[in-house]
């Protein structure tokens, strides 16, 4: 019976350790379905070592990536949360607390301020993960705020979008930011300041159709979806079959939609060196 014994707790306590490693060790490549230590993955600025695709980072992982530390992160102006009592399978507000419980930030679209390598601007930041980065009233007031703050701080004003459109809960007055981003688009060139986009994966709807397509320069990440309606609506609305990468970043950057294709680990120094150019032009 000794002799079990030990067996039994032998086992039990290999169960044991197993139990207790954690879930989050490892992440699978959704491009290539390699497994990836985590954290060597996130050291990497969540970009496959193995086919180099460009995964998903947040916000805070964003900032600390671009911006020289530092930085302030700006406080994001408040909304009404439901202003149309939408209600689907679930209630509006109920959403919109369980987005805020797993996210640091209140709302898709968060501003800093800070330095590019020396270059003063202020860099908004749009996070997927949030509702999957939709475009609302929060969204759009977050937009101007920091135009807004571009325009006293006379500096640049960069945004990093990455939206799946317009959100629905809010309706029209979703898609009334479209026309309000833009009029801020048009402040910042009147007072001949730059507005740079760099558009991650996805950038779709009426993010498209409004601020992500307005920059001086649109700088896009490899591989990212960029487009307005989705590849099946198109080819069922023309009839036709579309052509490989269509709405890919690289395929945009062929025909003259997207000025250039860069690395995220280059990002940081491509956005210094635009934003040296443009502010040394306005100097002269």
């Amino acid at each position: 019976m000794s002799w079990l014994n030990k067996v039994r707790n032998s086992l039990s306590s290999l169960t044991a350790k197993k139990d207790d490693t954690p879930d989050n060790l490892w992440i699978k490549c959704k491009n290539c379905n390699e497994m990836l230590f985590a954290k060597e993955y996130e050291a990497n600025l969540s970009v496959c070592p193995r086919c180099d695709h460009h995964g998903r980072i947040g916000t805070d992982a964003r900032f600390a990536h671009l911006l020289d530390p530092g930085f302030t992160v700006l406080p994001t102006p408040k909304v009404k949360d439901d202003p149309l009592k939408f209600r689907d399978t679930k209630k509006y507000p109920d959403r919109m607390k369980a987005a805020r419980a797993a996210n640091p930030h209140p709302d898709a679209l968060t501003n800093a301020l800070g330095k590019i390598e020396g270059n003063k601007v202020v860099l908004g930041v749009q996070d997927f993960g949030f509702m999957g980065g939709s475009m609302g009233m929060a969204v759009g007031a977050a937009f101007v705020a920091g135009a807004q703050r571009a325009l006293k701080e006379k500096c640049a004003y960069v945004i990093c979008t990455a939206a799946g459109g317009a959100r629905m809960q809010e309706g029209i007055l979703s898609l009334m930011q479209m026309p309000k981003t833009t009029v801020a688009v048009r402040r910042l060139n009147n007072a001949g300041l730059p507005y740079i986009v760099v558009l991650t994966d996805p950038t779709t709807g009426g993010v498209t159709a409004s601020y992500a397509m307005l920059g001086d320069v649109q700088i896009a990440e490899p591989g990212c979806l960029i487009g307005f309606a989705g590849q099946r609506v198109i080819q069922d609305t023309i009839r036709e079959k579309l052509p490989e990468g269509f709405q890919r970043a690289e395929y945009l950057h062929e025909h003259g939609m997207v000025d250039m294709v860069v690395h995220r680990h280059a990002l940081r120094e491509k956005l210094a060196q635009v934003l040296s150019y443009l502010t040394a032009a306005k100097a002269a």
